[in-house]
């Protein structure tokens, strides 16, 4: 830890299951802090007890974030050096944090990441689909049809999309999965680094089937990973009027024009024909 009297805030990832996760520098700034603000000081004690460290725990949550911004400022103002930890993984993804981290950075506190354990990259990483471009929702509501309003909002939606789950509702959402998606690949990453580690793939209704076999498999957190929709190949008529923008363009037609033309003469909406003149003429 640095010698100067500087207050910092370290946003410290923590372990999802396996506590060798934790790293040595994560494990050095727990270590070494003035204080810790804790999601569940109970949970965060046990770690603590782990690495055979005491320091003082705040409690930090969604109830009561609000109202520790100005305690744990004025503290930060003063030089301490505080730890924000969640009760699993990384601070702010689908935790608390994020009102404390957007107010003490506009305050102009120092805030530094501690990177580590997230069970959205870890079951990305093992799930075998595409993580070029991936959306993560974090929690869908919990009554069926906003649920399937949020599913049904990003059905078309080609990249990868990832929630997370609990396993009294996991149930619940494989079936509006199944109603929306239909046949669409799913993988659940259940109980990442723990003993009972399992990644399945499959429609939502055979991962239903496997549940209703395996009643086991419905127990833990989960990571649902649903493959995107699947790509558009490029009509004739984006093939003609690729040809038709890129003769309009040489001409040096401007391109709000040249789609203007594009719908009058093959139809189609206007931003479509816009967006790839503009492409076009970036190329060159």
């Amino acid at each position: 830890m640095s010698e100067t009297k500087e207050g910092v805030l370290y946003v410290v990832a923590t372990p999802i299951g396996n506590l060798e996760d934790l790293s040595a520098r994560a494990g050095r700034v727990l270590s070494e802090v003035d204080a810790i603000a804790a999601e569940d000081t109970r949970h965060t004690q046990r770690l603590l007890r782990h690495l055979g460290v005491e320091r003082p725990l705040i409690s930090l949550h969604e109830h009561n974030e609000a109202a520790r911004v100005d305690q744990l400022r004025r503290r930060l103002l003063d030089g301490e050096q505080l730890a924000l930890v969640s009760d699993a993984g990384t601070p702010l993804i689908s935790d608390p944090g994020f009102v404390l981290v957007r107010e003490l950075r506009r305050s102009g506190c120092r805030v530094v990441p501690i990177p580590g354990p997230c069970a959205l990259v870890a079951a990305l990483s093992a799930a075998g689909l595409p993580t070029d471009r991936f959306t993560f929702e974090g929690f869908l509501p919990p009554k069926s049809g906003a649920r399937r309003k949020r599913l049904e909002a990003g059905a078309s939606r080609e990249e990868t999309r990832v929630f997370y789950e609990s396993p009294h509702r996991i149930r619940d959402l494989l079936d509006d999965l199944a109603s929306v998606v239909g046949d669409r690949q799913v993988v659940l990453a259940r109980e990442l680094t723990k003993t009972f580690e399992t990644l399945l793939e499959g429609s939502a209704n055979e991962l239903l089937a496997i549940m209703d076999a395996d009643p086991d498999q419905a127990r833990g957190e989960f990571v649902v990973m649903l493959a995107g929709a699947p790509v558009k190949e490029a009509s004739a008529d984006d093939a003609e009027g690729e040809a038709l923008l890129r003769a309009m363009l040489a001409e040096e037609v401007a391109v709000k024009s040249a789609a203007a033309i594009a719908v009058r003469l093959l139809g189609g909406r206007r931003k479509h024909w816009y967006q790839m003149a503009l492409s076009i003429r970036s190329e060159g």
